[in-house]
């Protein structure tokens, strides 16, 4: 079986392509979508993240080897959290 660091890196570098992609061209089948990865492979993509974890454990029981994303956000960038009492 293959070690859940080299799972964990393909994941990311997958995620930042299809992030990259959905970014860059509006009409990528990602963008403004939740994206599952499992094993270095996009699995689903849906429009909640909801429905994206229940598929995932269907195509992977361990959560360490799969990696979700909201396709087309800018990571990169502070944000800010908000809430009154």
């Amino acid at each position: 079986m293959e070690n859940v660091n080299d799972v964990q890196d393909r994941n990311r570098a997958l995620a930042q392509r299809i992030n990259d992609e959905a970014r860059t061209n509006p009409r990528s089948p990602y963008a403004g979508k939740f994206v599952g990865l499992a094993n270095g492979q996009a699995v689903v993509v849906a429009d909640s993240l909801e429905e994206v974890v229940e598929r995932l454990e269907q195509f992977e029981s361990d959560p360490q080897r799969t990696f979700c994303i909201e396709a087309g956000l800018d990571y990169d960038a502070a944000q800010s959290i908000w809430w009154s009492v």
